[in-house]
C-alpha cells in the first residue's frame, strides 16, 4: 500500500467542515490578519487534504469586525452585522491565497452575492467542488443578521452532508470553566448536546448547538495551536472533547 493510500485508509471522516475564529488569523496581533499564522493554519488544512478528505470551511470576522460588539457601541445591530458578515469575506480570501500557495484548488462562497471577488451560495454546486477536491470556505455568514458564524457552520455542515464539524479553539477540548484561569478545570472527552446547553459550556452559541442535535451532527472540539492536531485527530489519534447526542 503507497503511502498516500495508507493515510487514506487512516482517516476517520470522509468530508468534514472546519469552523475557526476570526481572532485564530491574529496571531500575536491586537488586530487584523497575521500573515504566518494565516499560512501555518493553511498548512495544517493542507495536510488533511492531502489526506483525502474533503474540506468545508467558515471562518468568523472578530480579528476585523464583530457585529454585536458593533451594536453595544450604538451601531444599529443590523449593520453592524453585516459590517461582520463582510469581515469574513477578507478572511476567506486571505485563507483562500495561502491555501492556493499550496497548491490546493479553493472556492470562497458568498452569502451574499459579490461576483466579482467570489462566488455566490448555491448548495449543489459547492457539493460539486467538494466532489472534485477543492477546498470549500463559506463566507458572510447566513447571509443574514442576528446569526452567527457558528450558526451558519453548523447550518453549511448540514447542507453539505458533512459527517462532523472540527471547531479549532485555543484549548484541547471542552472544560467546565476556563483552564487557563482555573487548572483545576475538568476536560471532557465527550459531551453531549444537552449538557452543553445546560451548562452553558461555550462550544459555540445555544442556536448552533440545538441545529447540530437536531442533525445528529458531532461537534470535535481541538486545538488549532497543536501542530498536527487537525491531522491527528482524522487519523485517531490526538486529544479533543467530541460534542454529540
Amino acid at each position: 500500500m503507497s503511502e498516500a493510500a495508507a493515510q487514506r485508509a487512516a482517516t476517520t471522516y470522509d468530508r468534514v467542515l472546519l469552523k475557526i475564529s476570526g481572532e485564530a488569523l491574529m496571531g500575536s496581533l491586537a488586530y487584523g490578519l497575521h500573515p504566518p499564522t494565516v499560512a501555518r493554519i493553511a498548512q495544517e488544512v493542507k495536510t488533511v487534504h492531502d489526506m483525502g478528505v474533503e474540506i468545508a470551511m467558515v471562518i468568523g470576522g472578530g480579528n476585523i469586525f464583530r457585529g454585536l460588539s458593533g451594536s453595544a457601541q450604538g451601531m444599529e445591530r443590523t449593520t453592524a452585522d453585516y459590517m461582520g458578515m463582510l469581515a469574513t469575506v477578507m478572511n476567506a480570501l486571505a485563507m483562500q491565497s495561502a491555501l492556493e500557495g499550496l497548491g490546493i484548488h479553493t472556492r470562497v462562497i458568498s452569502a451574499i452575492p459579490m461576483d466579482q471577488v467570489c462566488e455566490p451560495y448555491i448548495r449543489r454546486r459547492a457539493v460539486r467542488h467538494l466532489e472534485k477536491k477543492r477546498v470549500c470556505i463559506f463566507a458572510a455568514g447566513t447571509g443574514n443578521p442576528y446569526f452567527t458564524t457558528d450558526t451558519a457552520a453548523t447550518l453549511r455542515a448540514a447542507e453539505m452532508s458533512c459527517e462532523a464539524i472540527f471547531k479549532g479553539t485555543k484549548v484541547d477540548g471542552v472544560y467546565d470553566m476556563d483552564p487557563k484561569k482555573f487548572p483545576e478545570a475538568k476536560r471532557y472527552d465527550r459531551v453531549s448536546y444537552d449538557e452543553v446547553l445546560l451548562q452553558n459550556l461555550g462550544v459555540m452559541d445555544a442556536s448552533a448547538i440545538a441545529l447540530a442535535r437536531d442533525n445528529r451532527m458531532p461537534i470535535v472540539v481541538f486545538s488549532l495551536d497543536e501542530p498536527g492536531g487537525f491531522r491527528g485527530i482524522l487519523a485517531g489519534q490526538g486529544t479533543y472533547t467530541i460534542v454529540h447526542a
